[in-house]
């Protein structure tokens, strides 16, 4: 029977589900004075002190370099966001058991979020207003030079208004090689050429939000089938502020 590990990334003391397959794993522990006493991104090959910037993504690194996903299927969640189920209950919500996750992507490649829909703007102006331009101009960049086959799935995907967003999957583990090998060559790359120490704190977060436009960019690319699951937010989320701050950023742009 297949089997799967998920990264459950995580930077404090938090309830996670009492499951096998669920890896909590401490981002950003080399810049931490706490210990969690789980497992950290700051062992062997690893990028843990690059958690302000990269986010969760020092923990797909991590796991990505050491050859710890040894299982058919690898994931990513967060401390406080899952995909939707039946069995699980945590802290009054219904997150998705290991069972309900191989049954969901049998016969497809990925289990990805819901679409998120701008409605008023594209990807990229959403991204432009909300963000540093330059940055993403450099990223077109890098792909129009090194990875010239996937500049139609940019150019396709920046001109839409949907993103599977927060940078979470469960797909095969040999896509998930793939796919570490594509994003991180072209982040690092990025991280060459800018210089961010005079962002803010939000800003900083700048590989994050990158990653996931170009998560989308090569699901597109390499036609992979996947399957949209709902998103389980186990802390509340204020949408109404969200809706404002969106607007914000279209009308008043930065």
């Amino acid at each position: 029977m297949a089997n799967l590990k998920i990264l459950v990334a995580t930077h404090k003391e938090y309830i996670f589900p009492n499951e096998k397959c669920y890896i909590p794993i401490q981002v950003g522990k080399a810049l931490q004075h706490n210990n969690l006493g789980i497992q950290g991104d700051n062992e062997g090959l690893n990028i843990s002190t690059k958690n302000q910037t990269f986010c969760e993504l020092t923990a797909i690194y991590w796991a990505w370099k050491n050859n710890f996903i040894n299982t058919d299927y690898a994931g990513l969640v967060h401390y406080r966001r899952y995909f939707s189920g039946n069995s699980i209950l945590l802290k009054g919500k219904r997150v998705a058991s290991e069972n309900e996750l191989l049954k969901a992507i049998d016969g497809y490649d990925c289990l990805v979020p819901k679409k998120r829909n701008y409605y008023i703007e594209t990807v990229y102006s959403h991204y432009k207003n909300a963000h540093y331009e330059k940055d993403i101009k450099l990223v077109k960049y890098i792909i129009e030079q090194d990875f010239p086959d996937y500049v139609s799935s940019f150019n396709k995907i920046m001109n839409g208004k949907k993103l599977h967003l927060f940078n979470m999957f469960v797909m095969k583990t040999e896509l998930f090689n793939s796919y570490c090998e594509w994003i991180f060559h072209i982040l690092f790359k990025l991280d060459n050429q800018i210089d961010v120490s005079n962002y803010d704190t939000y800003q900083k977060r700048v590989f994050g939000f990158l990653a996931e436009r170009l998560f989308n960019v090569w699901l597109l690319k390499n036609q992979l089938k996947v399957k949209e699951v709902k998103i389980v937010n186990i802390e509340k989320e204020n949408l109404f502020f969200k809706v404002i701050g969106l607007l914000k950023r279209k009308f008043f742009s930065r």
